[in-house]
C-alpha cells in the first residue's frame, strides 16, 4: 500500500453523503468515520454541494471532494466539475453496491459521475471488476474499518445457536430469504434468529411481523442504536447476510471484528469482503441453503472453522489501513499532476 507523503499541508475536504445522521445507514457511517480519519485535514459533511448560501465561502475554499454514491450525489459531482478549475479537480466518487451492480448500467447521471471523477473508490476487492476496463486505471480499493470488539463467551452452539441479521428491510437486502429460512427452521427449539432493521418497505415490515407470529424462534427487533446492534452481533454465534447487492457491507466488517463468523449470499460484494474460498456462502435467494448452513453451525468445530477464516480477513478492516489509504487518496487528488493511480 502507498503511504501518505509526510508534511502535507492540511487540506479542506468536503464529503458528500446523500443521507445524514438521521438515516443511520452505511453512507452516513462512512462519511462520519472518514471525517475523523482524515485529521489533521479539515473535512466537513454535506448532503449536496454547494450547500446552503450561508456556507458559500466554505464551498469556495474546498480543495477535495469525496462524493459517496455516483447516482445520488451526481448533481454535486457535476457542480464541482463545472465550478472548479479543469486541471486538478480533486474529485473522487465512492461507489456503493447499487452503483456498481445496478445504476451504472443504465443511469446517465451515474455514468456521468464516473466520467467526471479523477478517482473512483470501491470498498471491496471485487468492485473494479464491475466497472468498464477503461476506468480501472483510476479505480482503487479502500476497505472500510470499525472498532474491534473482544470475542465474548457464548453457550455451545450444540446446545443453543443464536443468529442475527442486521439490515434495513428493503429489496436490496433480500430479507425474504431470511423469512423463508426462519419458516423452514420454526420447529428447531434450540436455534434462534434475531433480525435488526427498520422497515423501509412497509410490505417487508408486515412480512417480518407475520414471520415472527408463525415462528417462535424468530424475532424482528426493528431499528436499534449502533452500540446495541454491535452488542447483538458480538453475542451471536453467527451473522446472516442475505443481500442481493453490496458495495462493501459494514455489518460483515463489524461481525469479523467482533469474532462472529458470517453466513453470506454468494454475491460479488460479499465475496470481495470474505474471500473466494470462504466456506460460509449460500446461493442468492436460497432459503433452504441458508437453513442448512444454520443447522450446520450447531457443529462447534465447523463454526470454529468459519471463525478462523474470518479472523484472517480482519487485518483488511483495520483503522490504520483505512486511514493510510484515505490520506494517500486525498494527497493524490491534490497533487499538481493529478495522476490517476490504480
Amino acid at each position: 500500500m502507498n503511504t501518505p507523503t509526510p508534511n502535507t499541508a492540511p487540506l479542506r475536504i468536503v464529503i458528500v453523503s446523500p443521507v445524514l445522521a438521521d438515516a443511520n445507514n452505511g453512507n452516513w457511517q462512512t462519511a462520519q468515520r472518514w471525517r475523523a480519519l482524515l485529521a489533521p485535514h479539515s473535512a466537513r459533511i454535506v448532503k449536496q454541494w454547494p450547500d446552503a448560501d450561508a456556507h458559500q465561502h466554505l464551498a469556495q475554499q474546498d480543495q477535495v471532494m469525496l462524493a459517496l454514491h455516483a447516482r445520488r450525489s451526481a448533481a454535486s459531482v457535476a457542480a464541482w466539475a463545472e465550478r472548479k478549475p479543469s486541471g486538478t479537480r480533486g474529485l473522487a466518487v465512492v461507489l456503493t453496491g447499487t452503483d456498481l451492480y445496478r445504476d451504472i448500467q443504465d443511469d446517465a447521471a451515474a455514468q456521468t459521475s464516473l466520467a467526471l471523477a479523477s478517482q473512483l473508490v470501491v470498498l471491496q476487492a471485487n468492485g473494479p471488476a464491475a466497472l468498464p476496463v477503461d476506468l480501472h486505471a483510476k479505480t482503487r480499493v479502500i476497505f472500510q474499518s470499525s472498532t474491534a470488539l473482544p470475542t465474548v463467551a457464548k453457550p455451545p452452539a450444540t446446545a443453543q445457536l443464536r443468529a442475527v441479521m442486521v439490515g434495513h428491510l428493503r429489496a436490496e437486502k433480500s430479507p425474504q430469504t431470511l423469512f423463508a429460512a426462519a419458516r423452514l427452521l420454526q420447529a428447531e427449539t434450540t436455534l434462534f434468529i434475531d433480525h435488526i432493521g427498520e422497515a423501509l418497505d412497509p410490505a417487508l415490515g408486515q412480512a417480518a411481523q407475520a414471520t415472527a407470529a408463525a415462528c417462535p424462534n424468530y424475532r424482528w427487533l426493528g431499528t436499534q442504536p449502533n452500540k446495541a446492534t454491535r452488542r447483538h452481533i458480538q453475542r451471536a454465534h453467527v451473522l446472516v447476510h442475505t443481500s442481493l447487492m453490496e458495495g462493501g457491507a459494514h455489518v460483515i466488517m463489524e461481525a469479523v471484528l467482533s469474532g462472529t463468523p458470517v453466513l453470506a449470499s454468494r454475491i460479488p460484494g460479499n465475496v470481495g469482503m470474505l474471500g473466494d474460498d470462504y466456506a460460509g456462502y449460500f446461493e442468492l435467494g436460497d432459503a433452504e441453503g441458508l437453513a442448512e448452513l444454520l443447522r450446520r453451525c450447531r457443529d462447534d468445530d465447523w463454526l470454529a472453522q468459519l471463525s478462523a477464516q474470518c479472523a484472517l480477513r480482519a487485518p483488511l478492516f483495520s483503522a490504520e489501513s483505512e486511514r493510510a489509504a484515505l490520506h494517500q487518496l486525498v494527497h493524490d487528488l491534490n497533487a499538481p499532476s493529478n495522476i490517476n493511480k490504480a
